[in-house]
């Protein structure tokens, strides 16, 4: 069986040493040891590691939130924040790149592999969803849609509209059935008229969602649910 991969962005060599050493003695790899942004987003380049650990204060003019960010938009493989750092300021930016973990340094062996581990769990969990397709009447023909690439789904009277990154479906439906379809890969309705893609979220700012530049309100009604389902720091 192949050994889980593990990137590690750290610009401090003795600390990157010393993570390198329980990686290892986990049973895990190395994938490589990077100390900026810049060189760990060359090394995804190709082949990916299972997991990646980012320190937050590195060297280079981007930040290890900043290349968390990246790593989201380019590479979708998930990552654990090494830190001293946990103010409100940094954990409010680190909370919008939906971590799988946040390690406060100094850490011992136990509590970081615990945050490896969870982190790794969410991923199969997502890898293991079903991955179906659906077949949406467009102009005549039905076409296929990966539900992975849906934004969000919008109420309009008894119609649905689904937006995919720079189109525009129309589907004979009502929001709550198309909810009914869409809820097992992981969307969520934020509000009577709307229903989004867990994944899709960039960040949640003063009663809205945000999907990149993309704004949609937080029904009052759907709030307090919606606020349970994320894993906040």
């Amino acid at each position: 069986m192949t050994k889980t991969s593990v990137l590690i962005v750290e610009d401090e060599p003795l600390i990157a040493d010393d993570i390198a050493l329980i990686i290892e003695r986990a049973g895990y790899d190395i994938f490589g040891i990077e100390d900026n942004a810049d060189d760990a987003m060359l090394s995804l380049i190709g082949n990916k590691p299972d997991i990646a650990l980012l320190d937050i204060n590195i060297e280079g003019e981007k930040d290890g939130i900043h290349l968390a960010h990246l790593i989201n938009q380019k590479h979708h493989i998930p990552f654990v924040y090494l830190t001293s750092y946990y103010d409100k300021n940094t954990l409010t930016r680190a909370k919008a790149t939906n971590p799988g973990g946040y390690v406060v340094k100094p850490f011992d062996e136990g509590d970081l592999m615990a945050n490896i581990e969870l982190a790794l769990s969410k991923k199969y969990a997502i890898n293991e969803a079903p991955k179906e397709k659906f077949f949406v009447r467009n102009q005549g023909q039905l076409q296929a849609i990966d539900p992975s690439e849906i934004l969000y789904a919008e109420s309009e009277d008894n119609y649905a509209n689904i937006y995919i990154e720079g189109k525009k479906l129309v589907v004979s439906h009502t929001l709550k059935s198309v909810e009914e379809q869409l809820t097992p890969f992981g969307f969520i309705r934020i509000h009577k008229s709307y229903l989004v893609n867990f994944q899709k979220i960039t960040s949640i700012h003063e009663g809205y969602v945000f999907i990149d530049e993309l704004k949609i309100p937080i029904g009052r009604a759907y709030k307090e649910e919606f606020l349970r389902r994320l894993a906040i720091l």
